[in-house]
């Protein structure tokens, strides 16, 4: 991993005071004050090549404004039916914070379907969460702890992966690539929860494809992780398939002293209205206008080839168990 020193940090940021002002513009709302800091996830990003952080960066800008993303928070999903379609299919939300005051985002890796809306709709709602992290969150909870924050914690909950999951890797190799190129270096560490033997079966293969600073922020725990993730966060902010002690979430709900903790995946969750509501509020009209769409990058080599590997490791293991017939890539 590349040492980041302030000349490099100098020479990048010589480079970016030229360019133009649409591009200074949009920059702005992606460092928020805090230039430097997003200078840094870039030149982290390409390993503290100034030349290709730069160009990265400007792709990025470039990205931005040609796909209006400046303005994303202001195109709610309407109507709610159709948002709520999307939240019952992309699990994805928010439990708290760790005790060093990084969000903590929950992803229900396993039990998403990604079936109730096309693709622009789950990209949409993708990037939507994005922008209100690094525009809402992380600056709210830069000022709630004293320092800045800039990156978050993530908890994917492998319970229910199937090999059916093979059929949403366009979705999620977009999605995916979106997030590389766009918004690198914001997620401190990935904890697996709720592993079932398919997704061991992948990660043994994926895992000596990565870059050496994405596989330091991976860690695989045992079950639902609890006692692990304990040492990092407090109860309350565990997402809600964490909170048992065995492996397996197996319900979207649990339990603590007969009381009920709601599910943070779903629309009703405070997280949830506070980003929908939020969106609504910035809009200028909330009649129904369709999904936004927005062009996906070009994936690198690294993550083409990865894509690949888990397709082929799904096709293995479909082999093995007699189930192979049943894939079908889709996604257009």
């Amino acid at each position: 991993m590349a040492f980041i020193t302030e000349e490099i940090i100098k020479q990048l940021q010589t480079q970016m005071e030229k360019i133009d002002e649409p591009l200074k513009i949009t920059f702005q709302n992606v460092h928020n004050g805090y230039q430097r800091e997003n200078l840094v996830r870039f030149l982290k990003a390409r390993d503290g090549n100034v030349s290709n952080a730069q160009k990265m960066l400007i792709d990025c800008l470039n990205w931005r404004v040609q796909n209006e993303i400046d303005d994303i928070l202001t195109k709610p999903i309407t109507p709610t039916d159709v948002y709520r379609a999307i939240r019952n299919s992309q699990l994805v939300g928010t439990s708290g914070n760790t005790k060093e005051g990084l969000p903590v985002i929950a992803i229900g890796a396993g039990l998403s379907t990604f079936d109730n809306a096309s693709i622009n709709y789950y990209v949409q709602s993708h990037i939507q969460m994005n922008e209100y992290r690094d525009r809402v969150m992380l600056p709210r909870a830069t000022k709630k702890y004293g320092r800045y924050i800039g990156t978050c914690v993530k908890i994917l909950d492998m319970t229910g992966l199937r090999l059916s999951a093979l059929n949403q890797i366009k979705l999620l190799s977009a999605i995916s690539t979106i997030d590389d190129l766009n918004y690198p270096e914001k997620t401190e560490t990935y904890y697996i929860v709720n592993a079932p033997y398919i997704f061991s079966s992948c990660w043994k293969v994926v895992r000596p494809l990565l870059q050496e600073r994405t596989r330091k922020k991976v860690r695989l725990l045992s079950g639902s992780g609890r006692d692990e993730l304990l040492k990092i966060m407090d109860y309350e902010s565990l997402p809600h398939f964490c909170r048992s002690e065995g492996s397996g979430s197996g319900s979207s709900r649990h339990s603590r002293n007969g009381t009920a903790l709601s599910d943070c995946y779903s629309l009703d969750h405070p997280f949830h209205q506070q980003l929908y509501n939020y969106i609504k509020d910035q809009a200028i009209s909330v009649a129904p206008t369709g999904s936004v769409h927005v062009d996906f990058p070009e994936p690198d080599a690294e993550d083409v080839n990865i894509a690949q590997t888990i397709e082929s490791e799904f096709q293995r293991i479909g082999n093995q168990n007699g189930v192979c017939h049943e894939l079908k890539i889709t996604g257009d």
